[in-house]
């Protein structure tokens, strides 16, 4: 962690002057998209800005968009950090669309993986072009200075300078050949537990979220869509909407057939967002439906299940399965599934786009300033980086966000007006209209060996995957997309993966925590569920799983995996459980994602198949943590959504449309129900790894564990008690 350098190349040597100040840029590496198989790999370099201005203020803009993640605090209190500047001094600032910034999309729980060594490096960078400043100032060495709460001090005679009285100096310095990184005995924020910066203007209603942009001349817009994915407008009747007073035009909006662009539907436009809400509801549209009119959710999982219950299409394989299925007595198989899940963010679907002969101003809600630039860029015929974006906080996202067809709508009903729009979807049409968790169906058969070693591992996945919204003649997962599976730390020597026919008939999209929610379910659930075949506590069962696996490459992880299960036994009291009045059961579960380990406890108590959840132990190593506040919130956060996908929330689609609407048919957990959440975070010296979403998965097997030690009973579908809908 300490002594990491950077050659001058790595920089670039962008050192200019605003208000006499200091402002530099420095050159980061790395592409989270690409990572992640979205993109193919991009040479363009990642900028962080840092700006001091004379009377010492400091601003330091945060290119990753915030979505209540806190990332807008993580990341430049790192940069504060190895800066040595006095937090109360800094001003965070988000940065808008911008190729300075690199590849700005925001998801996967890759931001303070990929930035924390360049943020860091640029603050660390700040500090020494600032001792530099200071020491010509005293005519001494550098070496005779060090910074320190936002002051340049002579080891001499302990004299100060302040960074904003050294601004105008530092700016000319040379930018350093090499800079060295704190100890982590030496870090002021890095590690701890520091308030988020925008905290006191979220609690009193002054942070603005996208929904919240005003200008002059501003109209307002509400859109219906297509209930089928695929459908088209057969007539439009719009005579009602518009004699409401207040409305302004009704527009119809052909489908933009690029990735995240709009489905198609039309507009209403009005002197306000209620007015053209309410005018929407005035339309008479006749929909042509098209083939998707036959999608209904409950035969559609049933087929999912009999895909995965026979034989698939391979997709990995090791060692000989069918023959380890054969030779024991010892076999067992399950078939798990869940539905498809709505995003449902606190704050719907809302951009402003404003559309000028030679001008394109966006403001908006979003995970990817870079996709609205490319799409709006692609619809107006302009080129990308002439689209102005300017990132809002966004009040929740999970993956939703990233998607921009809602941007694009109001850029083409701003086009068409000629003034700016506000576009802001419905609930409804956000949940009947958007993208979706993918159902799914999963079936494991094992065989064991009579110490209740598992020989054998035959894992089937059904899912219609991410990948058919960029190309829909999929019919079923790729490869990559099951390669969670074979690459799970359990030590099986005899594993096949196949993959089960599932065509998309809506929009799949990523979610918190994407694919990890069904396979963590199945292998914690299943895991537990060999442990009582084979007579073993589902501990000792577990480790047992991850002792079996021989390979070097692995042994680490599987180190820090058993730490975490281990610690969150001991935190829950796992191994005193047999005290536990009737009716109340903890369960485990323990899942490596997006390069993280998470274990969870679930307490429960179940009474005539109610199930409440009573406490919850979460334990996590994502490496170094930034934030402590910010970790600990993420995992109560994790809960919350792990309880609600678990118990309650699936969306439903019958002859082709969505049937819920709103949250009393699509039911989030309410804070009633909210347990009591310890959140245990190690002490690691690892560099940072995912946090936002690996929390989420652990859940709902955990809790589904819990429910059979405390009642008899197993789920194996998510949610546990759907809503008829």
């Amino acid at each position: 962690m300490s002594n990491s350098t950077v050659s001058r190349r790595h920089f670039l040597k962008i050192v200019g002057v605003a208000t006499g100040g200091l402002c530099i840029s420095i050159a980061l590496p790395g592409n989270v998209l690409a990572e992640k198989g979205i993109i193919e790999d991009s040479s363009t370099e990642l900028n962080a800005f840092i700006h001091l201005d004379e009377n010492g203020d400091t601003t330091i803009y945060c290119g990753r968009c915030e979505m209540g993640q806190g990332i807008s605090t993580a990341l430049p209190s790192a940069v504060a950090d190895e800066m040595e500047a006095d937090w109360q001094r800094v001003t965070v600032k988000q940065g808008d669309a911008d190729e300075k910034f690199g590849p700005q999309a925001t998801g996967g729980s890759a931001s303070i993986r990929k930035m924390y060594l360049p943020m860091r490096k640029a603050g660390a960078t700040a500090k020494l072009m600032l001792i530099a400043a200071a020491a010509k100032v005293w005519k001494t060495s550098p070496d005779n200075c060090y910074a320190q709460s936002h002051f340049v001090i002579n080891k001499l005679n302990q004299q100060k300078l302040g960074f904003g009285e050294l601004a105008s100096i530092a700016k000319n310095m040379p930018i350093p050949d090499t800079v060295t990184l704190k100890k982590k005995s030496e870090f002021n924020y890095i590690g701890k537990e520091l308030a988020r910066h925008d905290q006191n203007e979220v609690v009193v209603g002054k942070r603005t979220y996208g929904v919240d942009t005003k200008m002059p001349g501003l109209k307002y817009a509400a859109m219906i869509h297509c209930p089928v994915l695929g459908g088209s407008i057969k007539s439009v009747d719009k005579t009602l909407a518009l004699k409401m007073k207040g409305v302004t035009d009704v527009i119809e909006i052909p489908r933009f057939d690029v990735p995240f662009g709009s489905i198609g539907g039309v507009a209403v436009v009005a002197d306000n967002t209620w007015t053209a809400q309410q005018a929407v509801e005035k339309l008479k549209v006749e929909w042509d439906l098209g083939e998707n009119v036959v999608y209904n959710t409950k035969e559609y999982k049933q087929q999912l299940v009999a895909n995965v219950e026979k034989p698939a299409t391979l997709a990995k394989e090791r060692g000989n399965v069918h023959r380890a299925l054969k030779k024991s007595k010892h076999k067992h198989k399950a078939t798990y599934t869940g539905g498809h899940l709505s995003h449902s963010p606190m704050e719907p679907n809302a951009s402003v786009v404003w559309v000028q002969k030679d001008s394109c101003e966006v403001w908006a809600s979003t995970q990817s300033p870079v996709d609205i630039q490319k799409v709006l860029g692609q619809y107006l015929k302009r080129e990308p980086t002439d689209i102005v974006v300017h990132v809002a906080m966004a009040g929740g996202a999970f993956g939703r966000k990233f998607k921009c067809d809602y941007v694009h709508e109001a850029a083409v009903i701003s086009e068409k007006t000629g003034v700016p729009i506000q576009l802001i979807w419905s609930r409804e049409e956000d949940m009947r209209t958007g993208y979706y968790h993918s159902i799914n169906a999963q079936h494991i058969e094992a065989s064991m060996d009579e110490q209740g070693n598992v020989t054998g591992w035959l894992h089937r996945a059904a899912f219609p995957s991410i990948p058919s919204l960029f190309d829909p003649s999929l019919v079923r997962a790729p490869k990559g997309a099951l390669s969670a599976i074979s690459n799970h730390l359990f030590g099986v020597q005899s594993i096949r993966v196949e993959s089960g026919d599932a065509k998309a008939h809506t929009r799949i999209g990523w979610y918190r925590a994407v694919n990890a929610i069904f396979y963590g379910f199945a292998f914690s659930t299943f895991a537990d569920e060999l442990a009582y075949k084979a007579g073993k506590d589902p501990l000792t069962f577990v480790n047992q799983l991850f002792d079996n696996n021989n390979k070097k490459k692995q042994k680490k992880d599987i180190k820090r995996i058993k730490a975490v299960l281990a610690l969150v036994a001991e935190k829950s009291n796992w191994h005193n459980r047999e005290n536990l009045p009737e009716g109340q059961g903890i369960g485990l579960a323990v899942h490596y994602s997006f390069k993280s380990f998470v274990a969870m406890a679930v307490h429960v108590e179940v009474k005539n198949d109610d199930i409440k959840v009573l406490n919850v132990d979460c334990a996590i190593d994502c490496g170094q943590i930034l934030n402590i506040d910010g970790a600990t919130a993420q995992m109560e956060g994790a809960v919350v959504m792990g309880m609600s996908l678990a118990l309650t929330t699936e969306i439903t689609f019958r002859d082709g449309a969505v049937v819920n609407s709103n949250f009393h048919d699509y039911p989030v957990m309410r804070i009633a129900d909210m347990p009591n959440v310890r959140v245990h975070i190690t002490d690691s010296d690892k560099s940072p790894t995912g946090l936002g979403e690996p929390g989420v998965a652990p859940f709902a097997p955990a809790l589904s564990n819990a429910v059979f030690a405390a009642s008899g009973k197993r789920y194996r579908d998510l949610p546990f008690k759907p809503m008829a809908v």
